[in-house]
């Protein structure tokens, strides 16, 4: 059936860098926008990017504005998530989720609307001297 794995997560120092994965398997995402989420330890989940199915959009929420980039490879059927000059604060687990409404990206960022078709299990970070 159709699943997204997320991969990538780990331990990096503040002003590390790491690159987030998002694997679907069972389906293409090519049709599917994709958001990723974080959630801080004892906070609630977060959308934080998302890119449209026609990557004709990319959204970023503030925090992570100009030190984040996502990006997809609809060969590879992966979406990544670039991390750069992390802080402590991007500590938590990361999801990533796709969806075919085009209101997905809009509502997930700014709406506080999570709704999806599809939710990876998550990979955790920790920004950490």
């Amino acid at each position: 059936q159709a699943q997204l794995v997320e991969s990538g997560g780990g331990l990096v120092q503040p002003g590390g860098s790491l690159r987030l994965s998002c694997a679907a398997s069972g389906f293409k995402m090519d049709y599917y926008n994709i958001g990723w989420f974080h959630q801080a330890p004892g906070k609630e989940r977060e959308g934080i990017s998302c890119i449209m199915s026609n990557n004709g959009g990319r959204y970023y929420k503030d925090p992570v504005k100009g030190r984040f980039t996502i990006s997809r490879d609809n060969a590879k059927n992966t979406v990544y998530l670039q991390m750069n000059t992390l802080k402590p604060e991007d500590t938590g687990v990361y999801y990533c989720a796709a969806d075919t409404d085009q209101v997905f990206c809009w509502d997930a960022l700014f709406n506080g609307r999570y709704e999806s078709d599809y939710w990876g299990q998550g990979t955790q970070v920790t920004v950490s001297s």
